[in-house]
């Protein structure tokens, strides 16, 4: 009785196997890379009430949207940030093509919106739409996935107030964005209550140093702060 309910145990203990593959199995081998590479992160408490402020529907615009624009600015700015590392050669770009994490049915996945350089607010929200779109839908290519240089990864609208992203090798750096929250802020001697988020950027410290990485961040959040300016 006991060896039988013990077979029983065994046969009903079964799962579904599924070996990943397409994208999917990309982004696991880019994920081991990661792990191997030597990171160091970079906080800020970005100020967001300007962002929120402003009228981004009008244009079909939304607070991912404004991020983009501020990140594409700071990267043409700071371009040591656009790049990749690859044996021990770091190649910067002066295109700026931002990776921007999705949650699919299936999990995961990186679109890359290219050539952002110079593309206002109501283009790049163009861009986001029509590859968040496809990336839902399963049909994104291997193009849609490839030349990234840079990534972002917001994780706020799931409740998330701070996390530390992993790197999309081969490229340096990423941002991870957390939950905006009304929080009290000194503002010229007194307190406001203020909609704050926490942008956390991870860099590859075989490319980029502190100072570099700090330039990057603090340029991002000066052009969101300014955004209602």
């Amino acid at each position: 009785m006991a060896t039988d309910q013990a077979s029983a145990g065994v046969a009903e203990f079964q799962g579904v196997s599924r070996p990943l593959a397409g994208i999917r199995k990309i982004a696991a081998r880019r994920m081991v890379e990661a792990w191997a590479a030597p990171v160091f992160h970079l906080g800020v408490d970005v100020d967001m009430s300007a962002v929120l402020a402003a009228d981004l529907k009008s244009i079909g615009g939304t607070v991912t949207d404004a991020i983009l624009l501020a990140c594409a600015a700071a990267l043409t700015e700071n371009p040591s940030l656009n790049a990749h590392f690859a044996d021990n050669v770091v190649t910067t770009f002066d295109s700026v093509n931002i990776g921007l994490a999705v949650a699919t049915e299936k999990g995961l996945t990186v679109p890359v919106l290219h050539r952002l350089q110079g593309v206002d607010l109501a283009g790049i929200a163009g861009i986001r739409k029509d590859v968040g779109t496809r990336a839902r839908a399963g049909k994104l290519s291997m193009a849609d996935i490839s030349d990234g240089t840079f990534t972002v990864s917001n994780l706020g609208m799931l409740g998330i107030d701070q996390f530390d992203a992993i790197l999309n090798p081969p490229q340096v750096a990423i941002l991870a964005i957390g939950s905006t929250k009304r929080v009290p802020v000194v503002v010229d001697d007194g307190v406001q209550v203020r909609q704050v988020a926490r942008f956390t950027l991870t860099c590859d410290h075989r490319a980029v140093d502190g100072a570099t990485g700090a330039a990057l961040l603090t340029s991002i959040r000066t052009r969101l702060e300014a955004a209602n300016k």
